[in-house]
């Protein structure tokens, strides 16, 4: 590998596809947890195991430590009855990763049992900090072989460590003292929800709370400090196992909507649309979500306010498959969905 910088883009570059027919193997589609410069991937995560007779596709490691032009190999094995005839494969990676070529193009047939590899090279840009998941997809389309006509496998790999808890992702102040509203800022107006008001409606630091089957805790801090996320795609460590996912939240805006993502140890995942009403004003089961609790009136930067007004903290919740245990959760990328607690109920 060579640095991108000296290779410049790929668009510039006379790069061939490759495609080699070998010797039948029962290829793995699992890469190794630890890599260079600290990045670590994830076996690969396709829909559904493969059957028995199904066209098998793996793809192998990216190399994430750019910036620099990885190769990538995609290993396609026709398992089924028949001659493959007319295999093509294609490879994508993230959004904006240039991939040259984007699809190869196998000549001749491939017999029963026989494998065949195509390669592929990407542009990996330089590493972002923090915690990031990518996704690699490979497809084959053929004719024979299974008589699928199509088969796909889609590889995740990590880099960095997610963050240790939700409070360690806490960037909002949403909660404050009537006498003193000035840290809050919740709506991103000043706006913030009023401690006193939330204690009398049962929502109180380090207390727990029950929803959707769920026990959480309303966040054990101080009023006026950081209490809550507005999320923006962090990936939270969280262990357990469970039927559902629930998220102890609310929305600003009535756009306050996103994909939740869980990863399991197993290195699959699966994901869930979620939603938080407007703290105020939108109806209370918008986007699905479930009432929690109602307080009156808000803090605002000259002082408490609004009285009769009702604002307001909800649940929602994503399922989860039972019989896997939950590593990680990655939020919305949506600054309007703020979460306060999260946990796996049954």
């Amino acid at each position: 590998m060579r640095p991108a910088g000296l290779i410049g883009s790929l668009g510039a570059m006379a790069v061939a596809g490759a495609l080699t027919l070998v010797p039948a193997s029962t290829a793995t589609a699992t890469a190794p947890r630890a890599g260079a410069g600290g990045a670590s991937a994830a076996p690969v995560a396709a829909e559904a195991p493969p059957a028995a007779t199904a066209t098998q596709v793996a793809i192998s490691a990216v190399d994430l430590d750019g910036p620099a032009i990885s190769t990538v190999k995609v290993t396609v094995r026709n398992a089924g009855p028949e001659r493959m005839r007319t295999l093509k494969v294609s490879f994508a990676g993230p959004v904006g990763w240039a991939v040259q070529p984007s699809t190869v193009q196998v000549e001749g047939s491939l017999a029963a049992g026989a494998s065949a590899e195509a390669v592929f090279r990407i542009q990996v840009p330089e590493r972002r900090a923090g915690f990031t998941v990518r996704a690699f997809t490979a497809t084959a389309t053929y004719r024979g072989g299974d008589g699928a006509g199509t088969a796909t496998a889609t590889r995740t790999q990590r880099s960095g460590t997610p963050l240790a808890n939700l409070a360690a992702a806490y960037n909002n102040v949403g909660v404050t003292d009537e006498s003193a509203t000035g840290p809050g800022d919740y709506d991103g107006e000043g706006n913030s929800f009023s401690a006193q008001k939330l204690a009398a409606v049962g929502l109180r630091p380090g207390e727990p709370v029950t929803a959707l089957g769920a026990t959480l805790r309303w966040p054990n801090v101080p009023s006026g400090t950081r209490n809550n996320v507005s999320a923006a795609g962090q990936a939270v460590t969280l262990d357990g196992t469970g039927g559902k996912l629930v998220l102890l939240g609310s929305g600003v805006t009535s756009g306050a909507s996103g994909t939740v993502t869980v990863h399991y140890t197993d290195g699959t995942s699966s994901s869930g649309a979620i939603g938080f009403p407007n703290w105020s004003f939108d109806p209370a089961n918008a986007h699905g979500a479930t009432l929690v609790a109602s307080s009156d009136g808000r803090n605002r930067p000259s002082g408490y306010g609004n009285a009769g007004i009702a604002y307001r903290v909800f649940a929602h919740s994503v399922p989860l498959d039972p019989g896997k245990r939950v590593e990680f959760v990655v939020l919305p990328a949506n600054g309007n969905v703020h979460v306060f607690d999260m946990a796996v109920a049954p």
